[in-house]
């Protein structure tokens, strides 16, 4: 039969029950309490970068690509259908003035040139000529002339004595008609011959005008030959460095086509290419800033190119250090172009966090959590954003890509 469990051993169960019953109840307090803070989601400081938000001035810019580019740069063309013969000169060449840099043949020029002085020779002989015929022409006028005038004074004195003598009744009217006809007759002859002579001085005049135009016009004609042959030549006009020249020799160029480029490596302006997005915010005048090496020149914007091409904008910066020695030929530089500017403004360091301007998700450090907070950003200059609202001045930042933990409300931070 069945006996009595003993009152102490039902007390040690009891007890041992107890504790049990304790420790687990104190083990499901504890996961309560630390259990979210222990499986919620951590990432170690030292893998993200924070920054403050702070106080300061702010200027909003356009970011873009540019190159470098001579400011000055020369093309050669020319001037007339030639063939080349020799290259004198090869790209990368320092050139002084009056180096030649291609050999042309030039016969065709020199012809052309040497047959506009021929016409030019035949046109002064031709004048010469109407001077000589105009000279005979004067002195046969001249001697007809004087024949005429005197034939004229002795009808005018013989016309006077026989009117004297029709007033005595020596003579009859119609003998005294017959020599005043005789008069009359001679003096229109005379007159005829002073307006043939007149006629032929204004006659040969014009002659002599129009081979004049026709000398000037051929004496232009050949200093613009003789122009044309020296450019042909291709003689550098300034000191620079070839950059540029036709590489075959044999090779026929049509007139007009480019021969060689000449930069003048002194001074140097910057071409940027920009989105088109921002065609409303670009205009002249506008600063701008070239970075080269971690190193800003400053400039300001002086062209902008009116037709857009697959979306980009061309401009052109001119810099206020145009001979600074970091620049070099068709070097690429990132060009900050400022389009506006806030003396005192809330702005923080840019970073992988943000990429414009709007409102984004944010995580902001307390104590060693980062919580997740909505953020609305500015303008956005070089290095920073413009904080408009729920950020405060002091507040820690992540500004890391933390893409990664945007569904999270807060992340814990080893």
């Amino acid at each position: 039969m069945d006996r009595e469990i003993d009152a102490g051993f039902r007390r040690k169960q009891i007890i041992r029950r107890t504790v049990w019953c304790l420790i687990v109840l104190c083990l499901v307090g504890a996961a309560l309490i630390f259990g979210q803070r222990i499986i919620s989601p951590s990432i170690e400081r030292s893998r993200v970068t924070t920054a403050k938000v702070e106080m300061g001035p702010i200027e909003a810019t356009i970011t873009s690509s540019g190159m470098v580019v001579p400011e000055i740069e020369q093309v050669l063309s020319s001037p007339v259908s030639a063939r080349i013969l020799k290259i004198l000169k090869r790209p990368g060449a320092v050139l002084s003035k009056g180096d030649t840099i291609l050999e042309l043949d030039l016969n065709e020029s020199r012809l052309a040139t040497e047959k506009l002085s021929q016409q030019i020779e035949i046109k002064r002989n031709q004048q010469e000529k109407a001077k000589l015929e105009l000279k005979n022409t004067l002195i046969t006028l001249q001697s007809q002339w004087e024949i005429k005038n005197l034939e004229c004074r002795r009808a005018r004195a013989t016309s006077t004595r026989n009117r004297a003598l029709f007033r005595e009744g020596l003579i009859s009217e119609e003998q005294l008609r017959e020599v005043e006809l005789i008069e009359q007759r001679t003096g229109y002859e005379l007159k005829q011959l002073e307006d043939s002579k007149r006629n032929a001085q204004q006659l040969t005049a014009a002659q002599i005008e129009g081979l004049d135009l026709e000398m000037k016009s051929l004496e232009d004609e050949r200093q613009e030959a003789r122009r044309q042959f020296e450019l042909a030549t291709s003689k550098s006009d300034r000191d620079g460095v070839l950059t540029w020249v036709v590489n075959e020799e044999g090779a026929t160029v049509n007139k007009g086509a480019v021969l060689a480029r000449i930069a003048d490596l002194s001074t140097y302006h910057v071409e940027a290419a920009v989105s088109d997005v921002h065609a409303g915010r670009i205009a002249v005048g506008l600063p701008a800033c070239v970075r080269i090496d971690e190193k800003s020149i400053a400039g300001r914007v002086s062209r902008i190119n009116p037709a857009i091409k697959d979306g980009v904008i061309t401009l052109i910066v001119d810099l206020d250090e145009k001979s600074n020695p970091l620049l070099r030929s068709n070097l690429r530089v990132d060009v900050l172009i400022s389009t506006d500017r806030k003396d005192r403004v809330l702005r923080i360091r840019k970073g992988p966090f943000a990429n414009a301007e709007g409102t984004r998700e944010v995580f902001v450090v307390r104590g060693d959590m980062a919580v997740r907070t909505p953020a609305r950003f500015g303008i956005a200059s070089a290095d920073h954003f413009e904080v408009i609202e729920d950020l405060s001045e002091g507040d820690e930042v992540i500004i890391s890509d933390m893409s990664d933990y945007i569904h999270m409300k807060e992340l814990r931070l080893k």
